[in-house]
């Protein structure tokens, strides 16, 4: 790609620093160590150093343009007055309120505004997320569309779907847009976005300039307090996603040829913030349910959905550790009803497979009964209750399940079918939301025989005092040292003690980390593979 910085600078409210000076861009930078010749630095604040640090580093590696905000700092300016000594080129300067916003605009236009020739699909909630993506992906190739995704596990451009190396769920706006843009160029008709709150919020803006046809919304629960403060701004960030609908055209150019998308919603009818969700677009919303049989148990929301919403119910509903297996229809049409088959395990799923089953239905206009054809080829993504056997005698699990909504969800149904013991593994995200600590902590203990709290991503913080205010909440329910509370911060060595613990018929489940490849820490980053890490050490005993 390349244009004319004038061309990306009309894309914002800026001031221009930097008289008759428009240079060719070639390439889009949020990382000073990625900067090339003929790249646009965007110089972001940090929550510990500021981009503007960096901006030296950009320019002396040949960068042609810098959007930053608030002041330059010194280095900069000596930086740029070396870099027309050296080869007698200038650096433009675009000043803007805020660098990390402007990231949105510039890289749409950068890229030709991808997102308005696709159908695109956003899946936001704090649970469910990448699960969801990842069917919606199967389920329109499986019914002949070409299609690409962005997921916390796993991404595809149009072609095989591959690892997500980072953490992050929603990435930065540069390179959502990339990869929308790499989809449209393999000739996607659609794409499947993971829209996380951060990624949908204002402060960030990652999704500012995604055109959305359709809005998915699996549920809230607590998490990320810490960047969004209140559980009424953690919604208010994910309904973005429903808000945003009636904000653009849905009239896109679809390769080649004009297609009007009718937007819509899906919710979760069982959360009680459905409501709110749905009044959160005037367009056309879709709702599915189980009666709480999927979830937490027997728990449903007791809200009334506003007349515009048709209601999709789950009934009969099987689940073994092998899959599950319902019906599906809506509500007050009985002869509306179809059967779902899936070789997922979790009854779980059965949200996610519905969900799946109407998005993919209502932007494709195939029958839902026909789309459920094509369930029983859906393929679980690594870490959502994989199992993992080297012929042991008990039972291991990875999940990312890391909320105390997650482990309500969990627990319950693990519990009903255990033979033995449950042995849990699990940590707590550091510099995040430290309120659900003893939450998780209190919700193990009441589920599981045995707790070990182990090592996450502590990050910057202690691992032992992040583990403690776990440990807090499972002594309430009266775990302890002598009682089936462990705390050992080396993950190896807590999944070892969990193995060496399980005795035949229990269920050993590794909690938190599933799919990521490495542990974060204060200095360092460790990799990581929770699944190589448990089949090493049960192939050791």
């Amino acid at each position: 790609m390349q244009k004319k910085l004038s061309v990306l600078r009309a894309a914002i409210a800026h001031e221009f620093l930097s008289d008759n000076i428009d240079p060719d861009i070639t390439n889009l930078c949020f990382d000073s160590r990625e900067v090339k010749k003929n790249s646009l630095f965007f110089a972001l604040p940090g929550t510990h150093v500021h981009g503007n640090e960096f901006i030296s580093m950009a320019i002396s590696k040949g960068a042609s343009a810098i959007v930053f905000q608030d002041e330059l700092p010194e280095e900069a300016k000596k930086a740029i007055s070396e870099r027309k000594v050296q080869d007698g080129t200038e650096v433009a300067f675009v000043k803007v309120e805020n660098s990390r916003f402007a990231m949105s605009p510039i890289a749409a236009v950068f890229y030709d505004d991808p997102s308005s020739k696709m159908g695109i699909i956003g899946v936001t909630g704090t649970e469910g997320k990448s699960s969801t993506v990842a069917f919606v992906w199967q389920l329109l190739r499986l019914c002949g569309k070409k299609a690409g995704f962005i997921s916390t596990v796993q991404y595809s451009v149009g072609e095989k779907a591959i690892a997500n190396p980072e953490h992050q769920t929603t990435p930065e706006a540069p390179i959502i847009q990339r990869q929308l843009y790499e989809m449209l160029q393999n000739g996607c008709q659609f794409a499947v976005v993971e829209s996380s709150s951060h990624g949908l919020s204002t402060k960030t803006n990652r999704l500012g300039n995604v055109k959305f046809d359709a809005a998915l919304w699996m549920n809230v629960t607590h998490e990320h307090l810490e960047f969004h403060g209140t559980v009424e701004q953690y919604k208010s960030d994910k309904a973005n996603l429903f808000r945003s609908l009636d904000k653009i055209s849905h009239k896109k150019i679809v390769n080649g040829k004009e297609h009007i998308f009718t937007p819509f919603g899906v919710i979760n009818a069982e959360d009680p913030s459905a409501e709110y969700f749905a009044n959160a677009t005037k367009s056309k919303v879709f709702s599915f349910s189980t009666f709480g049989k999927a979830g937490h148990s027997e728990i449903q929301s007791n809200c009334v959905l506003p007349a515009k919403v048709t209601q999709f119910e789950c009934h009969d509903l099987n689940a073994t550790e092998k899959g599950i297996s319902f019906f599906m229809h809506e509500k007050n049409l009985e002869e509306s009803k179809f059967s779902v088959n899936a070789y997922l395990p979790g009854a779980f799923n059965a949200y996610n497979v519905m969900a799946a089953i109407i998005t993919v239905s209502e932007i494709t206009g195939i029958p839902k009964k026909e789309v459920a054809k094509y369930t029983t080829a859906l393929e679980p993504i690594k870490g959502r209750m994989t199992q993992v056997d080297c012929g042991q005698p008990f039972e291991v699990i990875v999940d990312y399940a890391h909320t105390p909504s997650s482990f309500e969800t969990i627990f319950p149904p693990l519990r009903k079918r255990a033979k033995g013991k449950i042995i849990v593994v699990f940590g707590s995200g550091g510099e995040r939301d430290t309120k659900k600590r003893p939450i998780q902590g209190r919700i193990a203990a009441i589920w599981c025989d045995t707790v070990i709290l182990a090592d996450e991503d502590p990050r910057g913080e202690d691992p032992v005092e992040l583990l403690e205010m776990i440990a807090k909440g499972a002594r309430q329910e009266g775990k302890n040292e002598s009682n089936g509370l462990y705390i050992i911060p080396d993950r190896k060595k807590a999944i070892l003690q969990a193995f060496h613990l399980a005795q035949p018929g229990d269920i050993v489940l590794l909690l938190g980390k599933a799919h990521e490849n490495s542990i974060i820490y204060k200095d360092y980053v460790m990799p990581y593979d929770e699944i190589s890490t448990a089949k090493e050490l049960l192939d050791s005993m």
